[in-house]
């Protein structure tokens, strides 16, 4: 997901960090669910939780979660409950049931298993764009909502564009012409198209020529498409959503070949540089190619909430 930064908004590094330290992650306790805070980019113990390189920050939110399985819950409930009405003789009621869910399920916790996911966030200040790594837009809210809480008078708008997504990449393949394509564009063999209709039939092609007659009657049917693979200028490969995200993002061969050989420390910087200093123009063409930015983009506050 990318945001623009709003004008009125100006931090440091230092200031960020210094943001950032009041909620540096901590595990989650035996009987806490979750927990979620800042961790160091670089993963070095007790290093900077925002990072400053070539001009680009850096950040990681971690997310810890633990779950103990509803059936299992369910299941020790039914047997208390069973236990309940043969010494006493009485069925518990709702409340009654509620609480002892809620007692198993504190019981378990400290036994059960923690996952942890990270989200990276990449801050350009220069241009003012913000940029969050999230396989999810689960993620991607929990990283926007704990942006907003650190760092106040902080303003983002979602990245919007002229021509929706949608319609740009059912232009891109109904043109029988490639000189109507995107110049920096080129489309690749990945697809999936869905119908509005109420029953939402979709297609989905994978290693696919798209440039065919079939997959035009698709789209003039009315299966618009949801995903579309893309190259740019034969440096990466994405995959564009109906929602702006670029997912998928590989750096073709060649591309990396100056960052091979280092490692630790230098490598986490080489590869930042290249990351960043590829995404930025690569994403520069996806927004021109969708006619330009729309600068009246959705915001996101503390008031209203992360915009997904």
């Amino acid at each position: 997901m990318a945001y623009r930064i709003g004008p009125n908004w100006n931090a440091t590094v230092p200031e960020i960090e210094s943001a950032f330290s009041a909620n540096r992650f901590i595990e989650c306790t035996p009987g806490q669910d979750k927990s979620v805070g800042w961790s160091e980019p670089r993963g070095l113990e007790n290093g900077p939780l925002i990072e400053s390189i070539g001009g680009q920050w850096i950040a990681k939110l971690l997310i810890e979660t633990k779950a103990v399985p509803s059936s299992v819950v369910k299941r020790k409930a039914e047997l208390q409950a069973q236990d309940i009405q043969a010494k006493t003789g009485r069925k518990p009621g709702k409340k009654e049931n509620r609480e002892m869910r809620e007692d198993i399920l504190q019981s378990l916790l400290p036994q059960a298993f923690a996952k942890q996911a990270s989200v990276m966030v990449w801050i350009n200040p220069q241009d003012r764009l913000l940029a969050i790594d999230a396989a999810s837009t689960g993620k991607a809210d929990e990283v926007i909502t704990q942006l907003v809480r650190a760092l106040p008078g902080l303003d983002l708008n979602l990245l919007q564009t002229a021509t929706s997504p949608q319609a740009g990449m059912a232009a891109w393949l109904l043109t029988t012409d490639t000189d109507d394509l995107p110049r920096s564009l080129s489309i690749e063999k990945e697809c999936v198209l869905k119908s509005g209709a109420e029953d939402q039939p979709m297609v989905k092609y994978t290693r696919h020529n798209l440039s065919t007659e079939e997959v035009r009657k698709h789209v003039r049917e009315g299966k618009l498409p949801t995903q579309l693979a893309l190259s740019w200028e034969g440096k990466a490969s994405f995959v564009l959503t109906e929602g702006l995200q670029l997912k998928k993002v590989t750096f073709l061969d060649g591309t990396q070949a100056d960052t091979g050989s280092t490692e630790g420390e230098d490598k986490f910087d080489a590869d930042v540089v290249l990351s960043t200093g590829m995404l930025g123009p690569l994403l520069k063409d996806v927004i021109d190619a969708l006619g330009g930015e729309n600068v009246f983009a959705e915001s996101a506050s503390d008031e209203d909430g992360p915009p997904f």
